[in-house]
Parts: C-alpha cells; sequence; structure tokens
C-alpha cells in the first residue's frame, strides 16, 4: 500500500538549493510512498526521521538528508526539509525543538 507524500513548500526550496533534481525528488517521494517509516527517528524532534539519499554517481554518505514526519495511520508522510551532507551535519537544538514543535502541530491537525 502506497502513502499520500506531501511535498512542503520549504521542503522543495530546499531541494532546489542543494541541488537534486525533479526525477531525485520523485524517486524519494516514491521510496518514501512505498516505506513511510524510511529513516532513522531524530532524538528530540518529535518523532521526525532523518532518510539518507544517494545522489547519483555517489554513496549516500555524501548525499542528501530527507527530514520527514510520518504520524502513523491516515497521516500523510511530510517532506519537511532536505541539504546535503556537505551542507550540515547535523541540527541546532533549537532546529530541533523547532522541528518538534511542527510535528506536534502536523500529527494534533490531522487526528481532528
Amino acid at each position: 500500500m502506497l502513502h499520500s507524500v506531501v511535498e512542503t513548500k520549504s521542503f522543495i526550496a530546499d531541494a532546489a538549493d542543494a541541488g537534486m533534481s525533479d526525477d531525485e525528488r520523485a524517486a524519494v517521494v516514491d521510496m518514501l510512498a512505498a516505506d513511510p517509516e524510511t529513516g532513522d527517528i531524530m532524538k528530540g524532534c518529535g518523532g521526525a526521521r532523518k532518510v539518507r539519499v544517494k545522489k547519483p554517481g555517489g554513496g549516500k554518505s555524501g548525499g542528501y538528508r530527507v527530514i520527514t514526519y510520518y504520524g502513523g495511520g491516515d497521516i500523510p508522510l511530510f517532506l519537511i526539509t532536505v541539504f546535503g551532507k556537505n551542507e550540515k551535519v547535523s541540527l541546532t537544538k533549537s532546529e530541533q525543538n523547532e522541528l518538534s514543535d511542527l510535528c506536534k502541530i502536523l500529527k494534533s491537525n490531522y487526528k481532528k
């Protein structure tokens, strides 16, 4: 069963900034629609996950990091942001708190 995937405006803009092509974005959507629980849960981030995606011609270690949120059930998977590993290694505490708050909002709005 494929799950709905929502590409947020920030994800689309960040994907362009990271050099991700439309085909690469489509491949990420397809991969995550098939398995929305892909990736590692990020500690202190409200259930957000970090998914490692390799760049064409490269491996996962030098690829993209896609931040997602999936609250389970009928809630769609949200693509929140993406960045190249060379751009950012980890989120700051402030960014983690913002991400946690966003995940809570997404979950509460879709549970109504």
